[in-house]
């Protein structure tokens, strides 16, 4: 039995060159000759460019988007065939009018970077600045100024859905809330970046870029420069995690790219912090009045919902910018079963940089909204917020299940999964230690959240969205060595997902070689399949199936060989602990392999003419997506002097189906949760009315460290998908999408005794202070017999 297979905790092979420093990213690349390029970036939000002068000793390393107008260069469109969206083309370099801050402007090429800047800083651009979209609900009204001329409002897309709504007006408990999230940046370790170059020997452009979607940059890098896509070669090297913020087709890979085939040399670009925080793309800018409606004893039995998403000023190729609000529709009912729904969303244009799916995808929002929601449900009904949920959710003999928006549920337990949260939190005695009170004065709270995250999206669910970028078969490559070892090439990247360890374990599981011979390669155009990427929790799912459908047909043909060898037939041998087994003979497959390519007289006649390399390709019977899901459980602490809040236990429990590698598994949801708590507690984009992001460094821009994060204590469930390769479902984001929601239903369980609660993320010091400082004033006022006016939070 091998103890390297699909479930077991193998050490990650990748971590090896990380932690020696042997890593190579994309700021390692130092090619012959290469310049480094810096931007002239906006410093408005919304202005006409009415003069860009270059002063003469910057000539011929200044270039503007008349230069690129001229070459022909197109800009980034990213459509949907969705009814009523509206195309936005983003130019490479800003051509006549700029829409954001840090909005590409010119493009400076120097000797070194800091040469760059300064002949950036030298570039005089005349603006004359226009009214701004800094706010996305005032961005929805009709005499809001227009980012888009063309457009008769600032609105991408909206989307109205509704099932049965009659049928819950009159219930029995009704219950409306205003909630917010506030808009973040990704920060991931390595920031973007690129290094271009023209290969006259093969007539081809090369771009080493840091991204998750190396086939769908070159698609998109071809269609903007109008070159044939064998012309373009990309190569991902190693990336130093994504999270969605290097899942988009950059205006600066297409600039730099250009750039290289003009001047017939390398050129790079490095993103610094400064760019990354105010000048690229955000996410998770939502807003959702949300009225539930449950019966007396606490059942949910409908929702009403109006949901807006700052979408920034342009859509980002190749997911769109109705990703956000295009899913909250459908996504909004999370684990629950209830007859009555309704969901309005609205992608709103404003001046802010464009959105991008951060991980967790639309999910950690309508989780945020829902799962506080239900808590005050719960609260109205009288009723613990887990009875409710106890009761609304959809039953293991349901499944598999189609909900209220018809999204298929594969399989899971979810009544059980909240059980075990509820259990190992160990509610009762939180209950009794409330009672009790806190020596130091601080208030405690618990708070609970489900939620479901849907992954390995497949060809159904995005070619009705009809964006550019619509996932069908992922293919895997196997190719065995002479000397026996084995080759496997993925379309798909990994930036974190630890796919040269869990592939191999794959094949170790069909064929039995050791991991430590199994080599994964992935991140170049020119070798690997064609490939959507990585995004979506869909890695293990796509390659890991089309990986094992390769080896189902490699062992086909080692099996034959095997068996010729040991004078048998092929249905009488077996392929285990990497040789071909038969009546107690055995025939390595190294030998095999030798076979094959050293000695081929030594072949069956009939042999497959193919020999030992193979590409298959895989979708799961049902390509609608697998469904991961869990329930999260938080106790705080919260100082009522201060406005601090401290996570004293944190509790996951999660389903990914099956586990190919725990190790691996509980990594991702360290890493998810840390994000997490990070959007509950801490990380902020603000923006202020001239639509300038506030947030320019990580002395502004908060980010949770470890004495921010406790570790999570984590209880595995494995309810097997019944249409994938070994039941394996998602697991990537799942970890990221439950924090925000169990926090803060934890501090306003918290602030209960103050009449005090939250329902905009992150929960800061000071946003805690004001709930409790607007919670008093109302009592007062109450007390003194006056109205009270409503707060947001009371809405």
């Amino acid at each position: 039995m091998s103890n390297q297979g699909v479930g077991k905790r193998v050490l990650r092979k990748e971590d090896d060159r990380y932690l020696r420093g042997k890593g190579q990213y994309v700021a390692d690349i130092r090619l012959a000759g290469m310049r480094d390029v810096a931007f002239v970036r906006s410093p408005v939000a919304h202005a006409k460019l009415a003069d860009i002068y270059v002063p003469e000793h910057c000539r011929g390393q200044v270039y503007t988007a008349a230069d690129l107008n001229r070459a022909g260069v197109k800009p980034i469109v990213a459509d949907t065939a969705l009814p009523g969206f509206r195309s936005s083309a983003q130019p490479i370099l800003a051509d006549g009018k700029v829409r954001h801050v840090g909005e590409l402007v010119a493009m400076c090429v120097a000797e070194t970077r800091a040469r760059a800047e300064d002949v950036a800083a030298a570039v005089q651009v005349e603006y004359d600045e226009l009214d701004t979209v800094s706010d996305m609900l005032k961005g929805r009204e009709p005499d809001a100024p227009r980012l888009h001329e063309a457009w008769p409002d600032n609105l991408f897309l909206t989307t109205d859905f509704s099932v049965n709504m009659d049928a819950v007006r009159d219930a029995p408990i009704k219950v409306t809330r205003e909630i917010r999230t506030s808009r973040q940046v990704m920060a991931p370790m390595e920031g973007r970046g690129c290094v271009a170059y023209w290969d006259t020997r093969v007539e081809q452009l090369v771009l080493y870029t840091a991204t998750q979607i190396p086939h769908i940059v070159r698609t998109g890098l071809a269609e903007c420069l109008g070159l044939p896509e064998g012309q373009v070669r990309v190569i991902t090297p190693d990336v130093g995690g994504g999270f969605g913020y290097k899942g988009i087709l950059l205006t600066e890979e297409v600039a730099v790219s250009w750039l290289a085939m003009q001047l017939g040399h390398p050129v790079r670009w490095i993103e610094d912090r400064r760019e990354h925080l105010t000048a690229s793309a955000n996410c998770r800018e939502h807003h959702y009045r949300i009225t539930g409606y449950a019966s007396a004893d606490g059942r949910l039995l409908g929702i009403d919902c109006d949901a807006t998403v700052d979408s920034g000023a342009y859509s980002s190729y190749p997911f769109s910018a109705c990703l956000e609000a295009g899913q909250i529709g459908s996504i909004l009912p999370g684990t629950y079963d209830f007859p009555s729904y309704h969901c309005a969303t609205y992608s709103v244009a404003t001046n802010k940089c464009p959105i991008l799916p951060y991980r967790g995808v639309a999910r950690t929002g309508v989780c945020f909204a829902l799962e506080l929601l239900l808590d005050d449900l719960a609260r109205a009904a009288g009723v613990e917020p887990y009875e409710l949920r106890m009761k609304s959710l959809v039953r293991p003999e349901q499944m598999p299940f189609d909900n209220i928006t018809n999204k298929h549920f594969d399989s899971g337990d979810y009544p059980e999964a909240l059980r075990r949260a509820v259990a190992a939190i160990d509610l009762p005695a939180i209950r009794e230690r409330q009672k009790r009170g806190e020596p130091d004065g601080r208030l405690i709270g618990v708070g609970l959240a489900v939620y479901c995250e849907q992954a390995a999206h497949g060809t159904s669910v995005y070619a009705g969205w009809g964006i550019p970028m619509v996932p069908g078969h992922e293919q895997a490559t196997l190719r065995m060595t002479p000397d026996g070892g084995l080759e496997i090439r993925i379309g798909a990247h990994s930036h974190g997902q630890s796919l040269e360890t869990t592939l191999a374990q794959v094949a170790n599981e069909k064929l039995g070689i050791d991991v430590a011979d199994v080599k994964v390669i992935h991140g170049d155009t020119e070798y690997t399949p064609y490939s959507t990427g990585t995004w979506g929790s869909r890695c293990m799912v796509m390659s890991g199936g089309a990986v094992s459908r390769a080896c189902d047909e490699l062992l086909k043909r080692l099996c034959h060989i095997g068996a010729f060898v040991m004078k048998t037939t092929p249905d009488k041998v077996t392929v285990s602990e990497g040789a071909v087994h038969s009546d107690g003979a055995s025939v390595p497959i190294s030998e095999v392999a030798r076979i094959w390519y050293r000695r081929p007289q030594d072949l069956p006649p009939e042999a497959n003419a193919g020999g030992l390399e193979v590409t298959e390709g895989y979708k799961p019977q049902r390509d609608t997506g697998t469904f991961g899901y869990g329930a999260h459980a938080a106790l705080v602490a919260v100082d009522p002097q201060t406005g601090d809040v401290e996570i004293l236990d944190y509790v996951v429990v999660e389903d990914g189906g099956k586990l190919v590698n725990p190790m691996v598994v509980d990594g991702q949801i360290y890493g998810g949760t840390a994000q997490g708590i990070g959007t509950a507690l801490y990380e902020e984009m603000p923006f202020d009315a001239a639509a300038q992001p506030l947030a320019s460094t990580f002395a502004d821009y908060l980010l949770p460290g470890p004495t921010e994060v406790p570790e999570p204590r984590l209880i595995h469930m494995e309810t097997l998908s019944p249409y994938t390769e070994f039941g394996v479902k998602g697991i990537g984001e799942s970890g990221a999408i439950a924090p925000p929601a169990t926090i803060l239903n934890a501090i306003n369980d918290a602030l209960r005794p103050l009449g005090a609660a939250l329902y905009t993320s992150p929960a800061t010091p000071h946003r805690v202070l004001e709930a409790i400082f607007k919670a008093r004033s109302a009592q007062s006022q109450k007390a003194a017999g006056q109205e009270a006016p409503l707060a947001m939070e009371e809405l």
